[in-house]
């Protein structure tokens, strides 16, 4: 005969879990405002009236921004820098970090001591524009993707995550006739799915959030990303000015449910991919953090 435990609700339970559901209603609250914006009929829309659910429902906004060309130049551009440069990322991330695990490295000690330097100091704005500008890639895609292939503080949790695999898995592989290459795709990799998991996503988000490089670097409005289009969009309080001039009948929505519906879309892939990887990547963040 078994008996199960019943934690007994203390106090601080009731108090915490209360202030942590109103902290979470008040963070989903400003997200159900602009989605209520964004999907209001141009109709019944009133200027800053506050509505968490639409009077009139209407998809009039989303078809206006969806049917103009700088948003669909804006969302090609920031699909391939999501795409190239977290793919990029983590070739560049894990191959280095695998090297880094490797104690017949020479002088691996000082490559990790700069990696760690790299971590609290960096060169700052001016030269990294500099050096943009000097290699010649102003104005280029790759100015978003390769000044930062990896990052510091992912290359140390990576490293700190393969430390954590069995190293007998390991030199088996070796023993068995497996190379460097062999072992690092037929060994590592597999083993690595939760890390690869969170850090496609760390990658993912950063490159498709991606804004004051992109404002820097790129001079041409035809190659703006989201997050620039958005910007221009809500600080400018008028599609028009960035060349969203299509219509939607005899009239066009109104400019803050067209800015609202803009926000909603620049976001929505990430909230999508999100829960598929959620436990991969927890999984991966805790692994890389509790065994390093």
């Amino acid at each position: 005969m078994s008996f199960v435990h019943q934690k007994k609700v203390t106090l601080f339970d009731v108090i915490n879990y209360t202030l942590l559901a109103i902290i979470s209603a008040m963070s989903l609250f400003p997200f159900l405002y602009v989605l209520s914006v964004s999907l209001t009929h141009r109709s019944v829309y009133i200027p800053y009236a506050l509505r968490l659910f639409p009077e009139k429902w209407s998809l009039g906004a989303y078809a206006y921004i969806l049917s103009s060309n700088s948003f669909e130049n804006a969302l090609q551009s920031t699909v391939f820098i999501t795409a190239v440069g977290a793919l990029l990322n983590i070739a560049f991330t894990f191959t280095m970090a695998y090297g880094l695990t490797e104690r017949k490295l020479p002088h691996r000690r000082w490559i990790y001591g700069l990696v760690v330097f790299s971590l609290v100091f960096s060169a700052g704005i001016i030269p990294s524009f500099l050096l943009v500008k000097e290699l010649g890639l102003m104005n280029s895609y790759w100015a978003l993707i390769i000044p930062v292939l990896t990052n510091s503080w992912s290359l140390i949790v990576v490293k700190s995550f393969m430390n954590s695999l069995p190293v007998e898995v390991i030199e088996s592989a070796k023993i068995d006739g497996c190379n460097e290459l062999g072992t690092f795709f037929r060994i590592i990799l597999p083993l690595s799915k939760p890390a690869l998991a969170a850090f496609v996503l760390f990658f993912a988000v950063s490159h498709w959030n991606t804004y004051f490089n992109a404002l820097l670097y790129l001079t041409d409005a035809k190659k703006w990303t989201l997050q620039v289009l958005v910007k221009s969009m809500v600080l400018d309080n008028s599609a028009k000015t960035i060349g969203m001039e299509a219509s939607i009948g005899d009239a066009s929505p109104p400019s803050e449910t067209v800015r609202s519906a803009s926000i909603v879309l620049s976001i929505l892939p990430i909230l999508v991919v999100y829960p598929f990887l959620q436990k991969h990547f927890v999984k991966g963040v805790m692994i890389g953090s509790v065994k390093g």
